[in-house]
């Protein structure tokens, strides 16, 4: 159990700061059409890669919905239909806004530098399970010039079966962009599992989710859709995360 000492602000403050940027984050992240590009390879000298792209976008009547294009795949150990990569990407974006943080426990782990960003950590627990819903369990990094989230690492837990149980990953690791100098929204996310082999080898895997090409909806009436972003550029890789003083880095 980490013992850090108080931080500077009081942790309830934090708390309260942060579920109120992710409700507006989530308004806006909805805000936006994007590219989806998903990424499963095998990381074995003999191993392959399943690569499937597409649309992100928000139907007329409100939907949210993924148009996935073909897979193309020269993997050479598993294989798996689209509709399993859909369950193995299928992970709240915001699962900590105001009208859930009364469902965890947030024990406050310190300070990190996270690329130039200067972060309060908090380990994440649900109070209690479920067996109709999943929670986040994991840690959260919460810059401390927004008190917003940047960066997340956990797993999703209900009180029963969660998923395809042969699918692999369920760690993930995702990473903030820093939107028209205001909104932190998920643009890239990594899990990394190890998957039993017939001859007894566990063989590496590794999950990408990236992504690109953010354009507001012009048709979308999600609050925050009126502040366009300054250019194209800033919900890109490369955005900058404030005009001072730095980036948030988003692997590659």
């Amino acid at each position: 159990m980490p013992h850090p000492g108080p931080p500077p602000i009081p942790t309830e403050v934090i708390i309260q700061k942060f579920a109120a940027n992710e409700d507006l984050a989530k308004r806006v992240f909805e805000s936006y059409n994007y590219t989806q590009t998903i990424r499963v390879e095998e990381l074995d000298d003999a191993g392959g890669k399943l690569t499937v792209a597409g649309q992100i976008y928000t139907r007329p009547d409100g939907t949210r919905v993924w148009r996935a294009g073909q897979p193309v795949s020269d993997l050479k150990f598993n294989h798996y239909a689209l509709e399993e990569v859909r369950t193995m990407i299928a992970i709240p974006p915001f699962s900590l806004t105001s009208d859930e943080i009364g469902n965890y426990n947030f024990l406050y782990a310190g300070q990190d530098k996270l690329d130039d960003l200067n972060t309060y950590v908090f380990q994440v627990k649900p109070k209690l399970l479920s067996r109709t819903r999943k929670f986040f369990e994991g840690a959260i990094w919460v810059d401390d010039h927004d008190l917003a989230i940047v960066k997340t690492y956990g797993k999703f837990v209900s009180d029963g079966p969660y998923g395809k149980a042969e699918l692999p990953f369920s760690m993930y690791e995702t990473y903030r962009e820093n939107f028209q100098q205001k909104y932190w929204l998920p643009t890239y996310t990594n899990s990394d599992d190890y998957v039993d082999q017939p001859d007894g080898a566990q063989l590496h895997m590794r999950l990408v989710i990236r992504g690109t090409d953010f354009k507001l909806n012009t048709d979308s009436t999600n609050a925050g859709a009126s502040a366009s972003p300054a250019t194209e550029s800033q919900a890109s890789p490369s955005a900058t995360a404030r005009a001072s003083p730095g980036r948030a880095v988003v692997p590659q």
